[in-house]
């Protein structure tokens, strides 16, 4: 294991202990499992619920399910995926992309006794011409036929992979947690073009899913810097600086910008882990603005309104023209809440304790909560809700997979 995932777990400490069930709790753990008092403006309610394998388990994972071509789709670390009827849970095809040892566990033995290697998915699930596309902590990138599941291709990479691919000009762009940034052909999987960057001794488990835009491919660094690639060659077009470190220790040094690029209207938005929130002229790099907010949690968009959850699971609403502050909500800190996702009127967030929470995104008013999970934190939300084709589907920690109904 190198240094730049030493910090392995250190985003979820922030936000509180890690407890078994309320038996075990100190009275920290108590005060967070203490949800505020609401009147409920509006039920949703849990449409259907399936599993795929065992979830992500334990494990750091920014893999989440995707919507699309009249399916949703999911995936677990060991290398299930499956696609399911939206309308009623069923399975439409299912695929392993594990593959098997020719060796035992158990002494010598080959053949009957091989076991299952994990695939350890951990990047995706990118959705795009026709095709699924996940990486791996194995250095693999897996491309899906999403029509039945059959593999198109697969490509080993120099690094991990631990977020989501992007994809947009016949290239399939992934970051790795090596620095390494990789442009690979979307129809055959060929490495196309390879950019390195430096990476600090220390950083966070994460890195920043790259976005590709406007014939360019936009990732965060470990450095604290924002860089623009040309998406057909991989040549840097600019870098600017996002986050600069500062303070004595390693530890108080990070600057990672984990969070994904967010193009709108020729506008980079993006965060970092040390305090910067800021919004970037796409075409020259120029920074518009920047205000302090510090998260590896993606920003997200509706209307003129950027929703951020900090490091502490505060949650915010900014104008993106100016970075003006329009609204707080502190009811649910340090319960490790999901990005917030836009849906009709409302946001929306997980929580590490299996809870869906609305807020309106006018005044940020708490107004809905649904239990998804069984308030354990083997059944929490780790990834962001998914809101698609007016589908809101939700993964937990475990692999079950719901459709939550909308108000």
């Amino acid at each position: 294991m190198n240094n730049s995932i030493k910090v392995l777990g250190l985003v979820f400490l922030l936000s509180g202990c890690t407890t078994v069930g309320n038996w075990f709790a100190d009275d920290d753990e108590i005060e967070i499992r203490q949800l505020p008092d609401l009147e409920m403006q509006f039920e949703t309610q849990i449409e259907w619920q399936e599993g795929v394998g065992d979830g992500i388990e334990g494990y750091f994972s920014r893999l989440s399910p995707a919507v699309g071509y009249g399916k949703i789709f999911a995936a677990d670390r060991e290398g299930t995926v499956v696609a399911f009827s939206p309308e009623s849970g069923d399975v439409l095809w299912e695929l392993d992309i594990s593959t098997r040892s020719k060796k035992s566990s158990i002494g010598n033995l080959y053949g009957l006794f091989a076991g299952r290697v994990s695939a350890k998915v951990s990047g995706g699930i990118t959705l795009a011409n026709n095709t699924l596309y996940l990486g791996t902590e194995n250095g693999e990138v897996i491309a899906v036929n999403q029509e039945d599941g059959s593999i198109k291709w697969r490509t080993k990479v120099p690094s991990e992979i631990v977020s989501a691919p992007a994809t947009d000009e016949g290239i399939v762009v992934v970051n790795t947690v090596a620095g390494i940034l990789l442009g690979l052909d979307a129809q055959t999987g060929e490495i196309e073009w390879r950019n390195d960057s430096d990476v600090p001794p220390l950083t966070l488990r994460g890195v920043s899913a790259p976005s590709a835009a406007n014939g360019g491919a936009i990732v965060g660094l470990a450095n604290g810097r924002l860089q623009v690639n040309i998406i057909g060659s991989g040549l840097t077009a600019w870098e600017q600086v996002i986050a600069k470190p500062s303070g004595a220790t390693e530890l108080e040094r990070i600057v990672d910008v984990d969070s994904k690029p967010l193009v709108f209207a020729g506008t980079v938005f993006v965060v970092s882990y040390a305090g910067s929130l800021s919004a970037v002229e796409l075409r020259t790099g120029t920074v518009i603005w920047t205000r302090e907010y510090a998260s590896f949690r993606n920003v997200t968009i509706s209307g003129n309104r950027l929703f951020v959850t900090d490091n502490s699971s505060n949650l915010y609403a900014i104008d993106r023209r100016n970075g003006v502050e329009l609204w707080s909500s502190n009811s649910l800190r340090r319960r490790n809440l999901t990005e917030a996702t836009p849906v009709g009127e409302h946001i929306v967030v997980g929580d590490k304790f299996g809870f869906l929470h609305w807020f309106t995104q006018d005044e940020g008013k708490y107004v809905s909560r649904l239990k998804v999970g069984d308030d354990d934190e083997d059944e929490g939300i780790y990834a962001a809700p998914i809101y698609q084709d007016g589908l809101l589907v939700v993964q937990l920690r475990d692999g079950e997979v719901s459709l939550i109904s909308t108000p």
